[in-house]
């Protein structure tokens, strides 16, 4: 397999996790935590997301991402 491929797949896996616990973050946590637990997986998922652009470019980066968040 070819290193940018792989990158670009463990990219999109790494956006995927962290959209998983943002959305397991609003269960369970106070208010405080639970928004600053969800804003560190929204930083972490922004800058994967910037990583895939320059590997990708952003149109492609868009897509892998809305189909993580469900979006066809």
């Amino acid at each position: 397999m070819d290193t940018g491929t792989s990158t670009v797949a463990q990219l999109r896996s790494q956006i995927e996790a962290e959209y998983i616990a943002a959305q397991r973050g609003l269960e369970g946590l106070a208010a405080t935590a639970r928004h600053q637990y969800i804003t560190a997986r929204m930083e972490n998922m922004d800058r994967y997301h910037r990583q895939l652009v320059g590997l990708v470019g952003e149109e492609r980066a868009i897509q892998m991402v809305a189909q993580v968040f469900g979006m066809p």
